[in-house]
């Protein structure tokens, strides 16, 4: 094996960086704002299943919208573990 085949491994996955690296952020994806949101961007959180987006939707309908993340607590069904896991990830506005 010469030194040229050695180093072409090397050389494709150095290229190859150079090409994703620019497209990759640090940036953290939106927030789902959960006095907003369809079905489909609440079921995309964990733990939310398409039952428990239903009842965001009616809770929301109901009672207005939620004032910050952590009521969302009060949907029956959606407890603290729930709320942990999402907190980062949703949002009220």
């Amino acid at each position: 094996m010469n030194r040229l085949t050695k180093l072409t491994p090397l050389v494709v996955l150095f290229l190859a960086m150079l090409v994703i690296l620019p497209y990759a952020s640090a940036e953290d994806p939106p927030k789902v704002n959960i006095n907003t949101a369809s079905l489909d961007a609440l079921t995309a959180l964990d733990g939310i299943g398409p039952q428990y987006a239903q009842r965001i939707i009616e809770h929301r309908e109901k009672n207005g919208p939620f004032a910050k993340p952590e009521d969302i607590v009060n949907v029956k069904g959606i407890g603290i573990k729930t709320f942990e896991a999402i907190k980062d990830k949703i949002s009220v506005q």
